[in-house]
């Protein structure tokens, strides 16, 4: 039985061509398209394809925003993302999420049946040029958590305030504590951190969504 497939992209030439190529092999059906992230979340609630082939870019919602909306509604799906982003960070966000596998779209097509068949197979399938920066990138995310696990509640807090531009006057009137106590707190976070200034604690909190801007 072919393996029915779902085409999420904004750009109807990359929809036609993975249709043609993938139903050209006789193993695979292509049983629904959707050009927008919105599109293909209505398509989802009256299409149940084996697996959604899904773009990170596209209009209306992107495909994180769609994967986040499937993990709400519960819609049980495996999902390969196709995308041109090899930044290892998409993959992070898109993994946290939840997919099954994550390829670029200058793969070759024996790669991307290769991706297929392995999550088919109850596999996670990764691009693998972006394995080594991953693993990279899962250390320093070892690394950070360890370095945030370390930091009080009440450091917490005004460095997720910090993050958001605060002086430490607007930091002390929002905690309600002296503006002493809020330098002492940066002074600490900075030495837990290992960060020597605010924009470098404020990217700390981004890159860890402490917070979300």
């Amino acid at each position: 039985m072919a393996v029915k497939l779902m085409i999420a992209d904004d750009h109807s030439m990359i929809r036609e061509g993975l249709k043609q190529l993938l139903e050209l092999e006789g193993e695979y059906k292509v049983i629904e398209e959707a050009g927008d992230g919105i599109d293909c979340l209505e398509k989802l609630e009256y299409v149940v394809p084996d697996i959604l082939l899904l773009d990170i870019n596209m209009p209306k919602m992107n495909g994180l925003e769609v994967l986040q909306k499937m993990k709400e509604k519960l819609i049980q799906v495996k999902v390969l993302v196709l995308t041109v982003h090899n930044e290892v960070e998409y993959l992070l966000k898109a993994g946290d999420i939840g997919i099954n596998g994550y390829l670029l779209k200058d793969s070759e097509f024996a790669e991307l049946k290769r991706a297929i068949n392995s999550v088919m197979d109850g596999n996670n399938y990764i691009q693998p040029s972006l394995i080594p920066l991953l693993n990279a990138k899962m250390i320093d995310r070892n690394n950070d958590n360890k370095k945030i696990e370390v930091l009080t509640r009440r450091e917490m807090d005004v460095l997720k305030l910090l993050a958001f531009g605060m002086y430490n006057k607007e930091i002390a009137e929002q905690l309600r504590i002296s503006e002493r106590t809020v330098k002492n707190h940066v002074s600490n976070i900075f030495k837990k951190i290992s960060v020597t200034d605010r924009t470098q604690a404020a990217v700390f909190a981004i890159r860890n969504n402490l917070i979300t801007i």
